[in-house]
């Protein structure tokens, strides 16, 4: 008897495609849809600020003067300046609008760049296995039990030689936040498609004489990468976390340079002391609301994908 195989057969089921926010939104009630509208909300309003920031700050991320006048240093909040000045003479508001482009860029970087090294590894570990599978889950595990922030200071070091110029410093935190992020995409990848290389279309599919590789990004790699947007909504969180604690520590950017959350937070601290509040509390409250933002959407996200979850707030609510 001959079985014949097309190339229909051997494919993935398709998805009917639509506008995934909008159906994430349909899905949720209640609690569950109030809180992921309010996640989007901060984050599009980090994402507009970032965008506009040129329109929306008044002065540059490191100006300290307009028409020839100084501004006063450590100022209060007014209309001219609206969160204040710090100790530079720096507007904080333009500095905090300034700080959110800072963030999106180096966000935007490190999650290309953990996707780009972290998915590759995870589909060939998986696909292959043997000892590839062996050496390359040894170095992820080592790295992924390194403490986050101290590896990341160890690679922006590495990376940034000593340099805090605007190219240099964003380049550096991107790097370093890739290096914390790798072994998260490549764990999730690699998981998935051990359990997916068995499935009867990706035998058809070595049937036919498909590559390797072909088999690997083909046919493998649309079904392991489900649980991605989840991942890089929750590491975007995670980044502005790992980005501020850079600058905190002081190996972030120079104010010059470009405008950056933890570094303002680093300069601001001997201002607590003094009743000086604005210099520090306006930087600090963009990180919570952003990092807020993001977890809210990533935590709302997930629960509406997994069906686990569905089945049992379906359960509690029918209750």
């Amino acid at each position: 008897m001959t079985i014949e195989v097309t190339v229909g057969e051997i494919e993935a089921p398709k998805r009917r495609r639509g506008v995934p926010g909008l159906a994430i939104v349909r899905s949720s009630a209640g609690l569950q849809k109030a809180t992921i509208v309010i996640g989007l909300i901060l984050v599009a309003a980090f994402v507009i600020m970032a965008v506009f920031a040129p329109i929306i700050a008044p002065y540059g991320f490191s100006q300290t003067s307009s028409d020839g006048v100084e501004f006063a240093r450590q100022a209060r909040p007014s209309a001219d300046h609206l969160f204040g000045t710090s100790v530079r003479g720096e507007d904080v508001f333009s500095r905090v609008v300034w700080g959110a482009r800072t963030a999106l860029l180096v966000i935007g970087v490190s999650l290309v760049l953990s996707i780009a090294v972290g998915v590759p590894l995870g589909l060939l570990s998986g696909y292959i296995g043997r000892w590839v599978d062996r050496v390359l889950v040894l170095f992820m595990d080592a790295m992924y039990a390194f403490p986050s922030l101290l590896l990341a200071v160890v690679v922006s070091i590495v990376v940034a030689g000593g340099q805090s110029s605007s190219f240099g410093g964003v380049l550096s935190a991107a790097v370093a936040i890739t290096a914390v992020f790798v072994p998260q995409y490549f764990r999730v990848v690699r998981n998935a498609t051990v359990s997916v290389k068995t499935e009867p279309y990706v035998d058809a599919a070595r049937v036919t004489g498909a590559s390797p590789l072909r088999i690997m990004f083909r046919h493998i790699l649309a079904n392991v990468t489900q649980t991605l947007p989840v991942i890089l909504t929750l590491n975007g969180a995670e980044a502005i976390l790992t980005l501020a604690g850079l600058g905190f520590l002081g190996f972030g950017i120079e104010p010059t340079s470009a405008s950056e959350w933890g570094y303002d937070l680093n300069k601001a601290l001997p201002d607590i002391s003094n009743g000086i509040w604005w210099t520090s509390i306006f930087p600090g409250t963009a990180i919570v609301l952003v990092v807020l933002g993001m977890t809210m959407v990533g935590e709302s996200v997930s629960e509406t994908l997994n069906p686990v979850l569905r089945t049992r707030r379906r359960a509690k609510d029918g209750s």
